[in-house]
């Protein structure tokens, strides 16, 4: 495990010259440029927030604003966006950068490393959209904001946590890569991003109690929209799951790592 840690430490440029490089890359080819980044995200939020606004006209509770729902609905997909690209792209990124693995020496953990910051940037540039989007309707986030890079660090380990041994359990079995964008899709309904939590049936909430994603999402909402602390107490649980998630992948990398490449 330090040994990891040193090396990821030791290629601290290289990792960070990377996240330059592929934002970089991302910029010069395509006209629009940074803004792909968050336009898919919003889009998402503009329609679930037509369908349930408009449509079928539901309100939230305790927010006197026309466009509550859509500012739940992106206070939600804010984190749900970091937590899912930061596993989608961990699932195949070994897979991916096979060539690469076996042509030059560095140490395999700078791709994940890779990944979450690129991550994390697009991520920073879907709140500032947010926060411009939350001037337009009238809404003011309060000091609350403090307590977001808190649920970012938990969200980016359990991300890395899960992402990270899925990544390395898909070089060798290829079925994980095909299971788990269907768990993903499952997961992102079960958890409450485009609904409240008290409209499902009491006799269906002790099973939420086994989504980590609740606490996380419900966190962002709680800061973003309550203009509240988040729930220290589920996110504090939440933090020990993604820390032993986080170590026990790590465990798995390094024990498989000498035999990834041959299998790529």
């Amino acid at each position: 495990m330090k040994a990891i840690l040193l090396a990821a430490w030791r290629y601290r440029f290289f990792i960070i010259s990377s996240i330059k490089t592929e934002l970089r890359t991302k910029f010069i080819r395509s006209r629009l440029g940074g803004l792909w980044m968050i336009l898919n995200p919003l889009a998402q939020v503009l329609i679930f927030a037509f369908v349930l606004s408009a449509v079928l006209s539901a309100k939230l509770p305790g927010i006197d604003n026309q466009y509550a729902y859509a500012i739940y609905l992106m206070a939600g997909i804010l984190g749900w966006s970091l937590f899912s690209e930061i596993v989608n792209r961990c699932l195949t990124l070994f897979i991916d950068n096979g060539n690469i693995l076996k042509k030059l020496a560095f140490p395999k953990i700078a791709l994940p490393l890779i990944v979450t910051g690129s991550a994390l940037v697009n991520n920073l540039l879907l709140f500032v959209a947010i926060l411009a989007i939350f001037g337009v309707l009238g809404h003011t986030p309060s000091t609350a904001l403090i307590w977001l890079p808190v649920l970012m660090v938990v969200t980016i380990a359990l991300a890395i946590g899960l992402g990270l041994g899925f990544g390395v359990l898909n070089v060798f079995m290829r079925d994980i890569g095909q299971v788990v964008p269907v768990v993903m899709q499952f997961l992102f309904w079960f958890t409450p991003v485009v609904y409240m939590v008290n409209i499902i049936p009491e006799k269906y909430r002790g099973w939420l109690v086994l989504n980590p994603l609740i606490p996380i999402v419900t966190g962002y909402q709680d800061v973003l929209l309550y203009n509240r602390a988040p729930n220290w107490a589920g996110l504090g649980e939440v933090a020990i799951v993604a820390v032993v998630l986080l170590v026990f992948s790590l465990l798995i990398f390094r024990k498989a790592s000498p035999e990834m490449v041959d299998q790529l």
